[in-house]
This record gives C-alpha cells, structure tokens and sequence, in this order.
C-alpha cells in the first residue's frame, strides 16, 4: 500500500488541455481570418478612397476646393459641426451628471431615452423634424409662418437633426467612467467647505477629461459625417443646404469622381484623425490611471 501512494505522489499530472486555451493552429485561423477582414473592408477602401482622388494629379485634386459649392459645403458642415458638438457637449456632462450623482424617479427612463438616437433610423428621425417643423403640414407650421422663421431645408433644420443623431455619445462616454469613479471625492471636497460648482471643476471634471475628450471627437466625427437625417431636412440644395457628405453623392451622380473622393478624403481623414485620437486618449487615460 505504501509503495502504491508513493506512485501516486511522485506521479505526474495528467495533460489536460484548458479550456480556455486555444490550439495554435486554431489561434492562427482567428488571427488570419481578422487580418483579412480588415483588409478586405477597412485598408483597402482607405487606400482606394486616397487612390482615385489623387490619381489625376494633385492639381485637379486641389482645384475641387476652389469649387464655389464645394467651399459652401465645407463651411456648412463646420458651422453645423461648430453648433452641435458645444451644445452635446453641455448636455452630455449634466445628463451624466444627473444619472450618476444623483438619485431621482424616472432615471432608468432617462438613461433609456438617451439611447434612442442609436435605435432610430437617422431618415426616420429625419421624417420626424419634417412633420414638427415643415411650414405646409408641421405641428408648429402657424408659428413658423407667422414669425417667418425656417428650419426645414435651412440652417436650423440641419443642426437639431445632427444634434438629435450625435446626442448620446458624449453622455455615454462619462457615465461608466464617473460611475466608476464614485462619489467619495466629491463628498470629501463638499465636506471641506467646496461648493458644487468648485468640486465639479477641480474634482469631478478633471477626473473624467480624457473620456470626455473621447466622447468630443466622436460627437464631431459623427456630426461631420452625417447623411441620412441631414439628407431629409436639407434639400439638399447646392450653396445652400449641402454638407459635405451630400454634396459628395452629388458630384458622385454627376460622374464627378475626382471631385468627390477628393471631398471624401477629408472625411476620411477626419476618421483617422479620430482612431488616432482614440488610442492617444486611452494611452494616457492608462498612464494616468497606473501614476
């Protein structure tokens, strides 16, 4: 008997393969079926997008920008970009705020609505602010007409149909951050004599800057890049109404190749600009966290 438990101690454990690890050549198949599906359908549209408007020249790529329309698309966009984002911005902080810090009746409604922009097609919500505010057949049409005010197929009308698509994404990029954090500091500068005003500047928001950056430049990255809603209520109207992503369907319609992957570039670009943002806020989000 003594000898049968000391084969069993000096015995090695069987091989058991966990369950959580893969095979190798299971781990490569992953691998390589990931790398061809970003291939495929992210760096190969990328590079054709580049390709097709600079493979006429830089001077015919260059001239799309003295384009009266193009130019009006451009500034357009900005104006509209420049209008959103602050406004989304304000909005997104007090609604985290409020969800996070606070306990009231109707907050899971809340924290529910705030996701509707994300279920509702962006024509749909496009068709919404026709049938609010069209001056023929809308709800506030007497209003409108009475003080001679535009917003379908103006200004107006294309900035609440942006602000209504980007509306989430500052909010939901400071709610799991500050409802990680807690509210133990805030409660310790209020107990120190801080207003609320002062903890929510020298506690709270610089704990959160870097999400907060994050949720900025996707909100811009989005609101320049807008096509459903903005397609609805604008009209589309060449030097007036069109943004960029309009007018590059149109001068795509029109056979204007050039000229439209030249307009399509900067989006691109701005996409870019946005993932290299992305992985430079997380970096010291990660660096700050570890300090």
């Amino acid at each position: 008997m003594a000898s049968i438990v000391s084969r069993i101690r000096h015995s090695p454990p069987p091989k058991t393969q966990s369950a959580i690890t893969e095979s190798p050549w299971c781990r490569r198949l992953l691998i390589g079926i990931a790398v061809a599906f970003l291939i495929m359908f992210l760096f190969f549209p990328l590079i054709a997008v580049f390709y097709e408007s600079l493979k006429q020249g830089i001077a015919l790529y260059l001239s799309t920008f003295t384009d009266p329309d193009a130019i009006a698309a451009i500034q357009l966009t900005l104006i509209v970009a420049a209008i959103v984002v602050p406004l989304n911005t304000i909005f997104g902080i007090a609604v985290a705020w409020a969800i996070t810090k606070f306990s009231f009746r109707g907050k899971s409604l809340l924290a529910t609505v705030l996701d509707l922009p994300f279920a509702v097609s962006p024509v749909i919500a496009g068709l919404i602010f026709i049938l609010v505010f069209s001056t023929t057949h809308g709800w506030f049409a007497p209003v409108l007409n009475e003080t001679g005010i535009k917003v379908i197929f103006a200004l107006p009308g294309i900035a609440l149909a942006t602000l209504f698509i980007t509306l989430p994404f500052v909010a939901r990029e400071l709610i799991p951050i500050m409802q990680a954090q807690g509210k133990d500091e805030e409660y310790a500068a209020l107990t120190l004599g801080a207003g609320g005003f002062r903890t929510f500047w020298r506690v709270t928001l610089p704990n959160v800057k870097w999400g907060l950056f994050y949720g900025i430049i996707l909100c811009n990255a989005r609101a320049m890049g807008e096509f459903g809603a903005v397609a609805v209520v604008s009209g589309n109207i060449k030097g007036l109404t069109s943004t960029m992503p309009l007018y590059i369907e149109t001068l795509y319609m029109e056979y204007k190749t050039v000229p439209a992957f030249a307009l399509a570039s900067i989006l691109t670009a701005l996409a870019l600009v946005t993932l290299i943002g992305k992985n430079f806020i997380e970096w010291r989000a990660a660096r700050d966290s570890a300090s």
